[in-house]
């Protein structure tokens, strides 16, 4: 495994192989929530989506009930909330675990030392910025909110980069 593109991951649907396909491209990685006061960041990540997936940019969210248990639903209440309510079309994961030891293995890459930018998950909606190449260029906490001028410009920059 060199990078964030070549762990396997389980689509919602469960299909195989989310990140594979995501190839090339940069993406915000995210865990969420349905029941969360942050839940309603949904609608900027998709904005974000919809504004960039041409430059070859993806939202990827990963569904999580380890914060309060506020993903309490099956997979698919998940997608058909993600849909109804906020017209997602970025890709999702199946739900997993960001912290402890069932710690899905993007998410030990996402917060190792070595690979990603070390410590545990603090709530939902907390982002990683994955660069071209699969590496984490950079991590936000939950509050920061997808219009955040810091977090577009890191976007922006990361676009810009043939890494």
């Amino acid at each position: 495994m060199s990078g964030f593109y070549d762990i396997a991951v389980r689509r919602i649907d469960g299909t195989e192989d989310l990140l594979g396909p995501l190839r090339g491209s940069v993406a915000l990685a995210v865990n969420v929530a349905s029941r969360c006061g942050l839940t309603p960041q949904y609608a900027g990540l998709e904005r974000l989506q919809r504004e960039l997936r041409g430059e070859r940019f993806t939202v990827v969210g990963f569904p999580c009930n380890q914060f309060g248990g506020q993903e309490p639903g099956s997979e698919a209440e998940v997608a058909a909330f993600c849909r109804t309510s906020y017209d997602v079309t970025f890709p999702l994961s199946a739900k997993l675990a960001v912290n402890g030891p069932q710690r899905h293995a993007v998410y030990r890459f996402l917060t190792s030392p070595d690979s990603g930018i070390a410590g545990d998950i603090s709530w939902n909606f907390e982002k990683f910025l994955i660069g071209r190449d699969g590496r984490v260029l950079k991590r936000y906490p939950p509050e920061t909110p997808p219009e955040d001028r810091g977090l577009m410009t890191d976007i922006a920059d990361a676009l810009e980069s043939r890494g």
